[in-house]
């Protein structure tokens, strides 16, 4: 499962690409926590597949809480009309698939 989620983490950074600019020139630092939160998640997941369980555990916990994160500050920007509903879905379907596999990877 976790190389499974590793790719889709990936999948989430290239449906934000488009998001991005947008986010950006309204307002530049949710921009640049989206980005952080979203890379975090990749980052994270790419640690745990090395780490030694309980540091496997604690990474897994904390991309599950990055994604988490992309998603609020998708959610941010779509009520502050940042963005449209729509320009968020691809991203925010991604995340609602990895969010439960990130759960079940840092309970075992």
């Amino acid at each position: 499962m976790a190389l499974q989620v590793a790719g889709l983490s990936f999948q989430v950074i290239e449906a934000l690409r488009s998001v991005m600019p947008k986010v950006k020139r309204r307002e530049r630092a949710l921009a640049d926590q989206l980005t952080r939160a979203a890379s975090s998640i990749a980052l994270n997941i790419a640690e745990a597949d090395l780490s030694d369980p309980g540091n496997q555990r604690a990474r897994f916990f904390t991309a599950a809480g990055s994604a988490n994160e992309t998603l609020a500050a998708l959610k941010v920007a779509v009520a502050w009309g940042y963005i449209e509903s729509e320009d968020a879905e691809a991203a925010s379907a991604l995340l609602e698939r990895i969010l439960p596999m990130l759960w079940k990877l840092s309970r075992r």
